[in-house]
């Protein structure tokens, strides 16, 4: 994954589970992608919805791993805090959420990723970085879809 200083790259919440969790599937995958990425001096963003994803993942079972307790999710919460970008949401990503709505064909869980998306345009967020590229693709004339796994 070629990738400069000038890069700025959204990180999906399934990267971030992976990479916190060591009895995940794809965790030496996603922190070496991740370490890749920050070598290269590329910025690392993410949104206060993927935390929220996050938070709702690990506290339910996963096969890899059993919910997570609230002190151990709050610290990684607070690394995640001081080593990623944290994007806000509001009126302007609303707008971009609105506009994806009536260009892409989607609806159901899909507006999460649309919002995702929106975000993205938002901040002028050219790179995603995540493991489900197929939920992506529908807006690949927007974002450019970074895969996990080659």
């Amino acid at each position: 994954m070629a990738t400069t200083a000038a890069d700025r790259v959204f990180v999906d919440t399934n990267v971030l589970v992976f990479s916190s969790v060591v009895t995940a599937p794809l965790h030496a995958v996603a922190v070496q992608a991740l370490g890749d990425l920050w070598s290269a001096g590329a910025e690392l963003l993410l949104s206060r919805q993927i935390i929220r994803e996050f938070l709702a993942t690990l506290t339910r079972p996963q096969v890899y791993v059993a919910p997570q307790s609230p002190a151990v999710l709050a610290a990684e919460i607070g690394r995640l805090q001081t080593t990623l970008t944290i994007l806000e949401d509001g009126p302007g990503v609303t707008s971009h959420l609105l506009q994806l709505l009536a260009a892409v064909p989607m609806g159901g869980k899909q507006i999460h990723d649309a919002n995702i998306v929106a975000t993205m345009l938002q901040y002028n967020i050219p790179k995603l970085l995540t493991h489900n590229t197929a939920d992506f693709a529908r807006f690949s004339s927007f974002i450019t879809v970074l895969t996990l796994v080659p």
